[in-house]
C-alpha cells in the first residue's frame, strides 16, 4: 500500500496503513491542529530533511510507570543529592539542547529548527512538558514530550553529565505516576530506555490504550 501524501486538510490515514517499518504519511504541516491529531491517533513526526514524515511502528516501546527499574548505581545517585529536578523552567532550553547536544550513536538529530519552533508553540499552549536535571543552577539534562490525558509521549533527551537525563526521567516518570499517568510512549527500541523498564507491545494494544487513557 502507498504512503499517504498530506495536503493542507487536517487528516491521517489509518495507522494500520503504515509500512513495516512504521512510516504512515508523508508532508503536512506542524500545526498545533495536527499534531495534536497525530498524537491523538499514535502518530509522531520525524524529519528527513525538509519533509515530515509521520510514523506509527508495530510494535511500539513503552514504559508503564509501575514497571520503572531503578539500579542500585542510580538510586545512589538521586540518594547523593548531586541533581535538583524540575518541571517547565527551561523548555526552549531543553529542546535546544536535545536539537544540539551529539548523541553517543553519532545519529545526529531529527530536531530541525521547525521542530524546535512548534513543540515551543506547544509548550506555551501547556500540551509539551520539560523534565530537567540541574547542578549547581546549570541545566545539565533533561527530556521533553507531549502530556495528553493519562499518558506521556516521550521525545528526545540530552545529557551534558553521566546519569542527568536517567536522574530526570527517573523522576519525571515517579511524578507522573503520582499524578495517574498509566502509559509513557517511547516510541522506537532504546537499549538506554530498556534498562530503566520499557517493553514492546504491539501497535493495536497501544492505540486500544491510547484511547482510553486520552479520553
Amino acid at each position: 500500500m502507498p504512503v499517504s501524501i498530506l495536503d493542507e486538510r487536517l487528516w491521517f490515514p489509518p495507522t494500520d496503513e503504515a509500512t513495516a517499518d512504521g512510516l504512515l504519511a508523508i508532508g503536512g504541516d506542524l500545526s498545533i491542529e495536527r499534531l495534536l491529531l497525530a498524537y491523538s491517533k499514535g502518530i509522531f513526526p520525524w524529519f528527513e530533511e525538509d519533509i515530515p514524515l509521520w510514523w506509527c511502528p508495530n510494535p511500539r516501546f513503552v514504559l508503564f510507570p509501575g514497571e520503572l527499574k531503578v539500579s542500585k548505581s542510580m538510586q545512589q545517585v538521586i540518594n547523593k543529592n548531586q541533581f535538583q529536578f524540575k518541571i517547565n523552567t527551561a523548555f526552549e532550553d531543553t529542546i535546544h539542547n536535545c536539537k544540539t547536544v551529539k548523541r553517543r550513536d553519532d545519529a545526529g538529530t531529527w530536531i530541525t529548527d521547525e521542530i524546535e519552533k512548534a513543540y515551543i508553540n506547544l509548550h506555551k499552549k501547556n500540551y509539551a512538558v520539560s523534565a530537567e536535571a540541574w547542578q549547581n543552577n546549570i541545566l545539565v539534562g533533561g527530556l521533553y514530550g507531549i502530556r495528553l490525558g493519562d499518558i506521556f509521549f516521550g521525545e528526545s533527551m540530552f545529557s551534558h553529565v553521566p546519569n542527568a537525563s536517567k536522574f530526570a526521567f527517573i523522576k519525571y516518570v515517579e511524578h507522573l505516576k503520582n499524578e495517574n499517568v498509566q502509559l509513557i510512549d517511547c516510541q522506537v527500541y532504546t537499549q538506554h530506555l530498556e534498562s530503566l523498564g520499557a517493553r514492546m507491545i504491539g501497535r493495536n494494544s497501544f492505540i486500544e490504550l491510547l484511547n482510553k487513557l486520552i479520553q
